[in-house]
């Protein structure tokens, strides 16, 4: 009954700020009706959506991994839902309409990480683990800090992420109602806290296969619509858009300029894909490993499929919006000079399916670009809180001795604390670029998971110590010098100069977690380190085999 409450007074809220809308806060320009009955219609899909999953969603293994019952392609395809993000469809694309040709690096780089997952983490994650990455870390190592450990770096990885979300939903709701940016964030924040408290994962993977079917749709007219008015020729399209903005955005180093910053970049993406913590959690979702295999094998297809029409959609923005007077912030533009487009270089694609498609399907992707963040934004919270609630409540603090329901409670509540922390968050980041955020995100992910991950199923000589110290120095590492770069020390505090040059530090982070962990591993002499060298065969074989995995706990 109280889910059924929450629910009507949610769908009542957005109802409420779309007729504040509609009643005279619109400053920059018309509604548009289209859009806003699309976004209502999906949010009231989404909602029920999660009405139906609350009802199926019992146990912890519901919430967590929605039973287990998903299937590899359904998987494959909310994997796909989950990773294409607003980073993904709002910000390449802007990067790519602001800088051209450098903005591919970005569509490539959270392309290749892929491949690791598939060859070197799926399969061996569904064997050994249960709900949550740490349970792999931990398989053979002490529980306590190695847990302590994986839980900082994945609410670090998630509350970077989630900032990425909040802005790109608040710049987009701000544009498509005339809301203030304040309020579409806290809007976005409410219905991500319903989604996951009430119906977990279940509900969770469902609204990201909805929303990959939806934005592979969308994604897909738009860009053959751009390429339609170059007769499907990509050296016209190329070429219209050197003459828009100079033959500067077909060479490099508009993003990147040094080669420090370029490898840096490259490790990010590439091992951060394999240490985010919301990816990681949905090996979990389906029956057995090779069901793992397969959700890989279909979302490297559709995720690839869809960087390829990001980039088609970035340059069809520049010869299609950049000087169309029709999507120009002419107040300012009378300020500031240049070509500045409503809502900033975030909103490049969002204008674009105007210039294609008019009023639908402009409402038809702005409903899209939502639904994108979301379900993003839902199944990082629910990674988030599973941290919190499996790996720092029931496995360090109760000593794996919690009762699911105290769990899964637990789960509830963290969840709303990472809702309103995101909506802080998301405000205090307004006008950062969210491809940028989310770069820094995977800086974090692939200096304090992936190499604990990794090297913890792969390496017979990994020890507590090693894991903890040295995946500590890469997380601590990682966040220092994302603090002391540009980004957040001049950008966000106003500081003239950045202390760490670099924009992206995983480069060092990285280095220094491996490091780190490889020298406080084989310098470890102590009792315990001979116990969990001697029990890796035998995770080996389990993680290879899949021996023992079904229905058996981790020891």
């Amino acid at each position: 009954m109280l889910g059924r409450i929450l629910l009507f007074i949610a769908l009542s809220s957005v109802m409420l700020f779309a007729a504040d809308a509609i009643g005279g806060m619109v400053e920059k320009q018309a509604l548009n009706v289209p859009a806003i009955i699309m976004f209502l219609l999906f949010v009231g899909a989404t909602l029920g959506i999660t009405y139906w999953a609350a009802k199926r969603t019992k146990t912890a293994k519901d919430f967590y991994t929605a039973g287990g019952s998903i299937t590899g392609f359904q998987n494959g395809m909310a994997i796909a839902g989950d990773y294409m993000s607003a980073a993904s469809f709002l910000g390449i694309s802007g990067l790519v309409y602001m800088k051209g040709y450098d903005g591919l690096i970005y569509s490539i780089g959270f392309l290749v990480g892929w491949p690791i997952i598939l060859f070197l983490v799926a399969e061996q994650l569904r064997n050994l683990g249960k709900y949550t990455f740490a349970d792999v870390a931990s398989y053979r190592l002490r529980q306590m800090p190695i847990r302590s450990l994986a839980a900082s770096g994945s609410i670090a990885t998630v509350i970077l992420y989630l900032i990425a979300q909040m802005v790109g939903s608040g710049k987009l709701i701000q544009l498509l109602f005339g809301l203030q940016y304040e309020i579409a964030v806290v809007l976005v924040g409410v219905l991500m806290i319903l989604y996951v408290v009430f119906g977990g994962m279940l509900a969770t993977t469902w609204v990201q296969i909805i929303k990959a079917f939806l934005l592979l749709s969308g994604a897909t007219f738009m860009a053959i619509a751009v390429m339609a008015n170059f007769d499907f020729s990509f050296s016209s399209l190329f070429a219209t858009a050197t003459e828009m903005k100079g033959i500067e955005i077909m060479s490099p180093g508009g993003l990147v300029s040094d080669p420090v910053s370029a490898i840096s970049l490259a490790i990010a993406l590439m091992f951060g894909t394999a240490g985010l913590p919301h990816i990681l959690m949905r090996f979990f979702t389906v029956g057995d490993a090779k069901e793992a295999r397969k959700s890989v094998f279909y979302a490297t297809g559709f995720i690839g499929y869809f960087y390829i029409l990001t980039f088609i959609i970035g340059f069809g923005a520049i010869v299609m919006v950049f000087k169309n007077p029709e999507y120009l912030d002419l107040a300012k533009q009378a300020v500031d000079g240049g070509y500045p487009i409503l809502g900033g270089n975030n909103m490049a694609a969002v204008h674009l399916s105007h210039a294609v498609g008019g009023d639908f399907f402009l409402g038809f992707i702005s409903a899209v670009a939502f639904a994108t963040i979301l379900a993003v934004v839902s199944g990082l919270t629910l990674a988030g809180a599973s941290a919190i609630s499996h790996d720092l409540y029931a496995s360090v603090i109760k000593k794996g001795q919690a009762d699911g329901i105290a769990e899964m409670k637990v789960s509830k509540i963290a969840t709303i604390m990472l809702g309103l922390v995101a909506i802080l968050m998301g405000i205090a980041f307004e006008n950062q670029n969210i491809a940028f955020v989310v770069g820094l995100a995977f800086a974090i992910a692939a200096s304090a998971n992936f190499p604990i991950l990794f090297l913890s199923m792969f390496w017979k000589k990994l020890t507590t110590r090693g894991a903890v110290i040295g995946g500590s120095l890469g997380l601590l590492t990682a966040v220092m010098l994302v603090i002391l770069g540009p980004i957040v020390w001049v950008d966000i505090m106003g500081n003239a100069e950045a202390i760490f040059p670099y924009k992206y530090p995983a480069l060092f982070s990285v280095s220094t977690a491996f490091i780190g962990i490889w020298f406080f591993s084989i310098t470890d002499s102590s009792e315990s380190a001979a116990k969990e060298i001697e029990a890796f065969d035998a995770q080996y074989v389990r993680s290879q085999t899949g021996i023992g995995a079904e229905g058996a706990s981790n020891h």
